[in-house]
């Protein structure tokens, strides 16, 4: 694990440390409210040091089994105790996810609190609610390391979950619930750092630091390789700039796989909108840009520390988009990786055009399915809000496929049509397509017929745009933070995982 996450185990019983513990309150019996995951020797040092059982401190104080809620009880021999709202009884492992983010938030959230041992108590009696609590409890403890001269340690240390379960299914669980938050952190910081700090070389570099613990093949090309490949795409929407763009290249490719699986990042370090200038206002979140690269680039490395066996190949497309003289304009004529011709049509359309690039480089690599993920369009945050991703596809089983995982990972993703209509919004007078279609009508939809244009029939193909759900700029819930979200790695590695298992 790295400093992202704290360690995270299973035991059948509560540990000898434990600074503070998590356990749960559900409705039962005609919707009265109980406490679940109740640990007898704690209660027994409740009763001794307040004469009352926890589940009447619990009720005095007003603890609620409504989901979000969080209530925190008198400590006990130096042992912190807080109670999450589960809801139903009949907890699903979406339900157990964000109760485990939401008590660990509150608990990291406490004053005066660092390194703490925690121990969360829900009654896990399966391994899938084991891995949905592990990757609540890691993902709700996260935290931004703040840029300041003095390290902040971290307010947890260690996560404890204890179930009954013991079994290989149980760690094997919590194995996979570690990997799959380490992942998702990782895509956090990434998209939370400063665009000072991290820019196209920075992002490549950074990706192959954390790549380097697993069997990933990484080749980053510079601004001369792009040239030389004729990455017309990528060397456009970076050309502005004095800081020049790269595309990453990861391939993961286990003994025994036999589905293929292209995972494509659009990762624009920064986008002010080139010589088609963002309002002032709408710059400020431009760094979050990057956020389907980070993602791709986390999900292949969990993929891999998980073991699945399936092939994975991921492209990264990173540049910075900035006006200058050497900036590209409107109704330039680029000539893409694949040969086709887009005329541009908005400077401020320029995460296509990089996609575009890597979606048709991904295509030599003949893979089955071809996965592009993006904070790609202001469109898509008008239909579907901040909390839900846009979905396209060029299949009934593609759609199948995405709308299962992201189901299994707990992330909201809503289905997007594609129609000829749409389509023909592309016709170009001078070259072979337009970028966009020069009005803000069904602007992720055709966002979306855009880059179709790039996979080769007989290849699946899905779009995620990830606008809405990538930054987070209202408050924290669930295992969601303010700020970066990490958005689309688990439903990514739950791909992966379905793709494996065919």
């Amino acid at each position: 694990m790295t400093e992202l996450c704290p360690n995270l185990t299973l035991s059948t019983s509560l540990p000898k440390r434990a600074d503070a513990v998590l356990l749960g309150m559900a409705t039962i019996n005609q919707d009265q409210p109980a406490l679940v995951g109740l640990l007898p020797d704690l209660d027994k040092a409740y009763q001794k040091a307040y004469g009352t059982s926890i589940s009447a401190m619990a009720a005095a104080m007003g603890a609620a089994a409504k989901e979000g809620t969080v209530t925190t009880l008198p400590s006990v021999d130096g042992t912190r105790v807080l109670v999450v709202g589960l809801g139903d009884a009949d907890v699903t492992p979406d339900g157990v996810r964000n109760a485990a983010g939401n008590g660990l938030r509150a608990i990291a959230g406490l004053a005066d609190v660092e390194n703490l041992a925690v121990a969360v108590s829900l009654e896990l009696s399966d391994p899938e609610l084991i891995q949905a609590a592990g990757e609540g409890a890691l993902l709700g403890s996260y935290r931004f390391t703040p840029i300041k001269a003095e390290t902040t340690p971290a307010a947890v240390q260690s996560v404890t979950l204890v179930s009954p379960v013991s079994n290989a299914g149980g760690k094997s669980a919590v194995e996979l619930a570690s990997v799959i938050a380490e992942a998702v952190c990782q895509a956090r910081t990434w998209t939370n750092t400063p665009p000072n700090l991290l820019y196209p070389e920075t992002f490549a570099e950074a990706a192959r630091s954390f790549l380097k613990d697993q069997k990933i093949a990484v080749e980053i090309l510079d601004e001369k390789a792009l040239e030389k490949g004729g990455y017309g795409g990528i060397l456009a929407v970076g050309g502005g700039s004095a800081r020049k763009p790269r595309l990453v290249r990861m391939s993961y490719a286990p003994r025994g796989a036999s589905a293929h699986l292209a995972l494509v990042g659009k990762g624009i370090t920064f986008d002010s909108g080139g010589l088609d200038i963002k309002p002032a206002g709408q710059m400020a979140g431009m760094k979050f840009d990057m956020s389907g690269a980070a993602a791709v680039i986390a999900a292949i490395h969990a993929i891999a520390a998980a073991g699945l066996k399936v092939k994975v190949t991921a492209y990264a497309a990173m540049a910075e988009n900035l006006p200058s003289g050497t900036s590209f304009r409107s109704s330039d004529v680029l000539t893409m990786f694949d040969g086709q011709t887009v005329e541009n049509y908005n400077t401020d359309a320029e995460g296509r055009l990089v996609l575009a690039d890597a979606i048709g480089r991904a295509a030599q690599d003949s893979p089955d399915l071809i996965v592009d993920v993006a904070t790609l369009t202001g469109a898509c945050m008008v239909a579907l809000g901040l909390r839900t991703g846009g979905l396209i596809t060029n299949g009934e089983e593609t759609s199948d496929l995405l709308l299962d995982a992201a189901e299994a990972a707990g992330e909201d993703f809503w289905e997007l049509p594609l129609t000829e209509y749409v389509r023909g919004q592309l016709k170009s007078p001078v070259a072979d397509m337009k970028s966009g279609a020069g009005n803000r009508w069904g602007g992720a939809l055709v966002a979306g017929a855009f880059l179709e244009r790039f996979v080769p029939e007989g290849i699946g193909w899905a779009h995620l745009d990830i606008a809405g759900p990538a930054d987070n700029p209202e408050e924290a819930y669930g295992c969601t933070p303010k700020g970066g979200t990490g958005v689309s790695v688990r439903t990514l590695v739950a791909l992966a995982g379905q793709l494996a298992t065919r």
